[in-house]
């Protein structure tokens, strides 16, 4: 097994983020159709800041461990850059290749994410399709 799939299974068998998260501004869910994965995440937001998350989910591998890594960068990260994250930041942190079937999983933690925050600051939540556009 290559390095990059064991850290995949290193994050799905012990993903970091779901640590109980008090007071959050804004808690937003995401399910993914095409295959039943879900993610919900709450943020505690400060100023304009990510200063705590949590999260919780079901699904495969790589939306699990996707949203596990994705969790230990935000922390601190402004509102501003989290929102502007593109879709390849999260392929590049699985480090493995990811299929068109398996696009949607990866992305997940992403889609919610981003409508976590246009929630947070009462702006209209994403679809898929908007998420995926290069801005």
């Amino acid at each position: 097994m290559d390095l990059y799939a064991e850290n995949i299974l290193d994050h799905f068998r012990s993903p970091r983020g779901k640590e109980p998260l008090e007071k959050p501004s804004v808690e937003h869910h995401e399910i993914n159709a095409s295959c039943g994965d879900e993610l919900t995440l709450q943020l505690r937001i400060e100023g304009k800041k990510i200063t705590a998350l949590s999260w919780s989910g079901t699904g495969c591998a790589i939306s699990q461990a996707a949203m596990s890594m994705l969790s230990e960068e935000l922390i601190g990260m402004p509102l501003e850059k989290a929102d502007h994250l593109e879709p390849e930041h999260v392929k590049q942190l699985l480090g493995v290749p990811v299929g068109t079937r398996r696009t949607k999983c990866a992305l997940l933690c992403l889609h919610t994410l981003k409508n976590a925050i246009r929630k947070h600051v009462g702006k209209e939540m994403l679809s898929w399709t908007q998420m995926l556009e290069p801005r």
